[in-house]
């Protein structure tokens, strides 16, 4: 792992082809946002071809056409339901994957949902083989998923080197499943995405300023602000005392988790933003704070793709 990383910049509402953001960006617009990250010394993007069908991809990789690669941390994914149906399934999406992010190697490479850990495991072993891929990774799998794929690579002389999960103050699941502590004893490294829930957990929506009509995230979360008002107004009397505004703290909560949160970015200040976080932490007292408000709010955020890992 780039050793100076506090946290990861993503891409998912890059490219959003179907409106689940709710937003309509052209996709220069991105290019000031690419800039001013490397300006701040965030060199970290994660993306995938499940976003946007490859478009969130494409427009990262015009962006990494001006760059030297070695300067930058890229993160990209196989999704099991978007495969090809062939036996090259794999290394088909692998290399779609590279022609779009003008690359010949990725630095993180994960499979993207626990769709089938015993056929999908083997496929990636030759990617490490071939020194196209530095680091092997698994989004949404449990624990003890995770462990079988630690297994396999291990037969194969290789080891998993990171976990992909949603984890932010509402869906602590991957905790309480004993994933964390798991990927601390292994030298793997957690990268938590969903920290700010796609906005939720910014300040910025409330009962008063929803989220946009007709966008998924109107429909998740919407009917949810009003039992968030409490965990807002927290974020934002502790972040106070550090500097931090309602999102920066939801992220520092993560970084002080120890884990590597993946910052969604749209806009320069959010990228400020994530900059200033990255030099923060928060104490023990406030982390607990923070949590004991959340779990009182009760609020389930756990998206349809995906499952309440402590089962």
């Amino acid at each position: 792992m780039n050793k100076e990383a506090k946290l990861v910049l993503g891409t998912w509402a890059w490219g959003d082809s179907d409106n689940y953001f709710g937003n309509n960006y052209d996709p220069e617009h991105f290019k000031e946002i690419f800039d001013e990250a490397i300006s701040k010394g965030l060199n970290f993007w994660d993306t995938a071809y499940a976003y946007g069908s490859g478009d969130s991809e494409k427009i990262l990789g015009s962006f990494i056409k001006g760059q030297p690669r070695q300067d930058l941390v890229i993160s990209t994914k196989f999704t099991p339901q978007m495969q090809d149906g062939t036996e090259d399934a794999v290394i088909n999406m692998f290399n779609s994957s590279l022609q779009r992010l003008n690359t010949d190697y990725i630095d993180y490479y994960w499979i993207h949902n626990d769709a089938d850990v015993e056929k999908w495991t083997p496929k990636v072993i030759p990617l490490l083989k071939s020194g196209k891929v530095k680091h092997i990774g698994v989004s949404n799998h449990t624990l003890s998923e995770i462990k079988r794929v630690q297994q396999i690579l291990g037969e194969a002389g290789f080891k998993l080197d990171a976990v992909q999960n949603h984890l932010s103050l509402l869906d602590r699941t991957s905790e309480q499943a004993g994933i964390l502590d798991y990927c601390k004893q292994n030298n793997i490294t957690f990268f938590a995405y969903m920290v700010l829930e796609q906005g939720a957990l910014t300040g910025k929506y409330d009962i008063d300023h929803p989220f946009p009509e007709g966008s998924a995230r109107a429909q998740v979360y919407n009917s949810k602000l009003p039992e968030l008002t409490e965990l807002i107004k927290a974020l934002q009397a502790i972040g106070s005392k550090h500097g931090l505004s309602v999102a920066q703290t939801a992220m520092s909560w993560a970084v002080t988790k120890g884990v590597l949160p993946i910052i969604g970015v749209t806009k320069i200040k959010q990228v400020d933003d994530a900059a200033q976080v990255a030099a923060t932490t928060l104490g023990a007292d406030e982390v607990k704070q923070l949590e004991e408000v959340a779990d009182k709010a009760g609020v389930n955020t756990i998206g349809g793709w995906e499952q309440d890992m402590r089962e």
